[in-house]
């Protein structure tokens, strides 16, 4: 069966060949079609174009039209940093900050992510599947069409087991493409308090092995910040991984910036994650590599704290992707179309930045940029389809507003 979507008032984000990646002063630039139509064969777009190029329909009876009624069409977002799976809500911090509390003094007190992990820990395998699997849901009418999702809520052996399960359950029953994330090493439990080398030996003895045996994670994840992982940890993780063929994608410079850039650069990781402060060797260090700085506005927005100094990265000639960091602490929202008017509000990034920035860069920083984040024959179809606008800066303009009106994953509508 074939599926044509026409009378599209503009194509977003077409490619005639695959790039890499989007990076400094080409981040302004997008390629659009006025006036155009998409062929869908197979799960996979065959076809796309001018209207008036458009060579009509053969066979009406194995063919699908959709009016697209001067709607415009983009690729589905890529969102490359989730915490979707959780057992909670956390609006009892969100109280405890507007009262003054700090992220930190809330984690001191027991908050933060060990309150996470403790309300996980407690919660079954199938209530954490089927909670998930409605937030993904969600997620896919506002426009998600891949997603990273990271464990990190369990810090024990079979906590950590459950989460990676929940996701690959969720890849094996839902057409959105999932990459799973090992982030063990997310904080320090209770029970190792004062033995964080103990927890190390942990995660990597125990816990990566099992994960590895099992394929759950495509990736390997690791929060370092102060009072929480060094750098030093951070390399002895990535090391222990890449011996399983297990890339690194981290969290680094969310409040310090510690040397984990270059720790996670060095050690072949696919994205770091945050970098909320920068340093100049930390800029070096990316230049040249093929890592992907992620940047999450979500998270300077619910926290109050800095924003990621996006303008300054694209000026240095260096990629940067958006991404949500939906978690139900710091960043209580998968809403991509949000994400992407923080890029232009807040990061002062350009409506055709952050349109790169949340499609093709964002695949790239999940290892899918064969298969989404553009217009592309041969790539997926995953698309959405919005009402009538009047431009493409309407989407991030309008943050109040859902302009997206049937959303298509794999060839299918949703």
């Amino acid at each position: 069966m074939k599926t044509v979507i026409k009378n599209i008032a503009e194509l977003i984000q077409t490619e005639k060949t695959p790039r890499k990646w989007v990076a400094g002063e080409d981040m302004k630039n997008i390629s659009t079609i006025k006036d155009a139509f998409v062929e869908v064969e197979n799960g996979s777009i065959i076809s796309f174009g001018s209207m008036a190029d458009w060579a009509g329909i053969e066979d009406w009876n194995n063919t699908e039209v959709i009016d697209a009624e001067g709607g415009m069409v983009f690729p589905t977002y890529c969102d490359s940093h989730t915490h979707l799976v959780f057992a909670a809500s956390r609006e009892d911090e969100f109280v405890d900050r507007i009262n003054g509390l700090t992220y930190t003094e809330i984690a001191q007190r027991g908050g933060g992510i060990l309150n996470s992990v403790k309300k996980l820990q407690d919660t079954s395998q199938d209530d954490l599947y089927n909670d998930a699997l409605a937030r993904l849901n969600e997620l896919v009418q506002m426009g998600t069409g891949a997603i990273e999702i990271k464990s990190g809520y369990g810090l024990t052996l079979d906590a950590e087991l459950k989460i990676l399960r929940v996701i690959k359950r969720l890849k094996e029953n839902t057409d959105v493409t999932i990459k799973a994330t090992f982030l063990g090493a997310h904080a320090i439990p209770l029970g190792y308090k004062n033995n964080k080398e103990g927890y190390m030996d942990l995660v990597i003895n125990e816990m990566l092995p099992k994960i590895a045996k099992e394929n759950l994670a495509d990736y390997v994840d690791i929060f370092c910040e102060e009072g929480y992982f060094t750098v030093a940890d951070t390399i002895r993780l990535l090391e222990a991984a890449n011996k399983f063929g297990i890339s690194g994608k981290t969290h680094v410079n969310q409040f310090n910036a510690i040397g984990g850039v270059k720790a996670s650069v060095d050690l072949g990781a696919l994205s770091v994650d945050h970098l909320e402060e920068m340093a100049d060797e930390d800029y070096e260090a990316l230049k040249g590599s093929n890592c992907m700085p992620t940047l999450l506005p979500g998270c300077s927005f619910f926290l109050g704290i800095p924003y990621s100094p996006a303008k300054q990265m694209m000026e240095k000639g260096l990629p940067v992707a958006l991404a949500s960091d939906y978690n139900p602490g710091s960043s209580p929202s998968g809403n991509m179309n949000f994400i992407a008017s923080l890029g232009c509000t807040q990061l002062k990034m350009t409506p055709e930045e952050v349109i790169n920035s949340t499609t093709i860069n964002t695949a790239y920083a999940m290892g899918i940029g064969k298969e989404l984040g553009s217009i592309c024959v041969g790539k997926k179809a995953n698309l959405f389809i919005t009402k009538s606008i009047p431009s493409y800066a309407y989407l991030p303009y309008s943050f109040g507003k859902n302009v997206i009106e049937k959303v298509m994953i794999n060839g299918k509508l949703q």
